[in-house]
């Protein structure tokens, strides 16, 4: 059976008249003079033959509340299964949705949302009546009148995964940067991520593509078919802090510039009618949440500027933000960025960062319908599947996880990371449907170092370092690994709770200079990224690992990319 995303409004939203919150009618019996005590919108969000998911939003223009209930009847047969941000029950037709502990207080003018699952069969049609505390309100449809049916919406509901029955657009620029490789035509025609990583890349910089140019060639390459359409927003006030070469232009309190010259512009854009009928996946902030996690006082791997981006907020602020206006858009995907294995998979950090990631899609307007599921490995290196060992083997009465190589994490590959991610983050309150994407651009490892066995039973290290598909020094080197390689081709619904995988780094492009390079990108240098590097308790005190000779971050690095389709797995053809 299919997974189907229940993406709801749950999340309270205490402010009247904001984006996406249903506003009070004058009364008809005192049209001028005073409005309903309430209004109802109520919003069937997703559809199946068996199913639905809806998201209610009640505006209160009566008394403050400290407690509420609602209730309406159905027509049809429809039960409801599940609810969030509220307790809804059901007996017979009337079902009853009233207040949890946290969000019990409804001030006038102010509103709330909550959302469910429920089961139907034949039709499904929006009940007529709801109460507020027991007094009628207005049901607002969006058409103004108390029992006028949903408007059409043009572009459908959102699907389950956007990625199913869908191509995937192909930059042209990255294509072709690639096809001017010697055999890189093999590999020019995959997709790979649009990368919006500062404010002059929304109308293009430097002689490429804006976002309605790629928005534009999307078009084209759609046809008459779906076509899902790759973005990474990245550009948060204080990017990176706990790392150099992918700094950004927005220092760490430009939060209103994030705000009004960077995402507001985007979602404009987005929401341009012209572009409807593409699916729009963005990738939310990648390295931000993450890092409030684990590179922060008291850890060993803290840094000065995670300290201050945890203290300012503006990471939570951000991506908050983000979600909720991107989210708006009707034909619009947010996946949010959860790391990797190699940097979450301990018991203090894994649990945390979901609960992390709860408070920035609840903040600044943001629901948890807001976001159609979570990306792990974008722009890393960590295999997909560890083929020779488990979490589970032992050597000698020792546990893989006493390995130098697993150090304790609770995973040893970013496949069972990702699956159980979904779950924790189900668990902790988003909606059973949300997927996962695992960025597989960089991540094959094969080439004559892949071992093609378990390794030597002799002691833990030496049946871990012989076996593991993952050649790196350290898990915890990330920047323009030697000897990575090509991983699984992007691909849709590769495995249980995962919506595909994906090349959402590009292969062949830096993640950061191997020297100092001055620019005006705002990009430094990280030492991660020097060859010489010795390292840094992140990665053990180790090498860095770093292939020599890099440019920039986001710059064509050849000598990467032959590496890459050189070590490629699955093997190129």
């Amino acid at each position: 059976m299919s997974r189907t995303r229940t993406a709801m409004l749950a999340a309270l939203a205490l402010v009247a008249g904001a984006s996406g919150t249903a506003l009070a009618a004058a009364a008809p019996e005192d049209i001028g003079t005073a409005a309903v005590p309430c209004t109802v919108d109520y919003k069937v969000q997703n559809q199946w033959d068996t199913g639905f998911t809806a998201a209610v939003t009640v505006t209160n223009q009566g008394s403050a509340k400290s407690n509420w209930s609602v209730k309406w009847s159905y027509a049809g047969n429809q039960k409801v299964t599940s609810g969030w941000n509220a307790k809804v029950s059901q007996s017979g037709a009337d079902v009853t949705a009233t207040n949890e502990t946290y969000n019990g207080t409804l001030s006038t003018g102010g509103s709330v949302s909550f959302g469910f699952q429920g089961s139907h069969s034949g039709t499904n049609a929006v009940p007529g009546t709801f109460t507020l505390d027991g007094v009628t309100c207005n049901v607002d449809d969006g058409s103004g009148g108390p029992t006028d049916p949903p408007d059409p919406d043009p572009t459908g509901p959102k699907v389950d995964n956007p990625y199913s029955g869908a191509k995937v657009y192909v930059n042209p620029e990255w294509s072709a940067n690639a096809a001017a490789e010697p055999g890189g035509s093999r590999i020019s025609n995959q997709p790979t991520g649009v990368w919006l990583d500062r404010t002059a890349a929304i109308n293009g910089v430097n002689g490429r593509m804006g976002l309605r140019a790629h928005l534009d060639e999307a078009l084209k390459q759609k046809g008459s078919g779906e076509l899902v359409v790759q973005l990474v927003i990245y550009n948060l006030p204080g990017r990176d802090c706990s790392a150099l070469a992918s700094n950004g232009e927005l220092g760490p309190t430009d939060i209103d510039k994030y705000k009004t010259q960077y995402i507001d512009p985007i979602a404009a854009i987005l929401a341009d009618p012209k572009y409807a009928s593409l699916r729009i996946v963005n990738t939310v902030e990648l390295d931000s949440l993450p890092n409030l996690i684990t590179n922060v006082t008291p850890r060993p791997t803290a840094t000065p500027n995670c300290d201050t981006m945890k203290a300012n907020g503006n990471y939570v602020k951000g991506v908050g933000y983000a979600l909720n206006k991107l989210g708006d858009v009707a034909n619009v995907y947010n996946y949010v960025d959860a790391g990797h294995h190699g940097w979450l998979g301990w018991d203090d950090n894994f649990p945390a960062t979901v609960q992390i990631i709860k408070q920035a899609a609840t903040a600044e307007g943001a629901t948890v319908s807001d976001v159609a599921g979570f990306i792990t490995n974008t722009a890393n290196f960590s295999a997909l599947k560890e083929q020779y060992f488990t979490i589970n083997d032992s050597v000698n009465g020792k546990s893989v996880r006493e390995s130098k190589w697993v150090d304790w994490n609770r995973y040893v590959d970013e496949l069972s990371y990702a699956q159980t991610f979904r779950q924790e983050a189900v668990s902790q309150g988003f909606p059973s449907g949300v997927g996962m994407l695992i960025d597989t651009s960089r991540n094959g490892w094969g080439g004559t170092a892949r071992p093609t066995g378990p390794g030597a039973m002799t002691d833990v290290d030496t049946y871990v370092n012989g076996g593991r598909i993952d050649r790196r020094i350290h898990v915890g080197n990330w920047c323009n690994q030697s000897g990575a390689g090509l991983g699984e081709r992007p691909q849709a619904n590769p495995a249980a709770g995962i919506d595909a995988y994906v090349w959402m780094k590009p292969p062949g492009e830096s993640d950061g200079a191997s020297r100092e390079i001055p620019n005006d990108e705002g990009k430094g240098f990280d030492r991660m990224c020097d060859p010489t590097y010795t390292g840094n308790p992140r990665n053990g005190n180790n090498m860095s690992g770093a292939l020599p000779d890099a440019p920039l971050s986001g710059h064509w690095f050849s000598a990467q990319f032959r590496q890459l389709m050189q070590n490629a797995y699955p093997p190129l053809s």
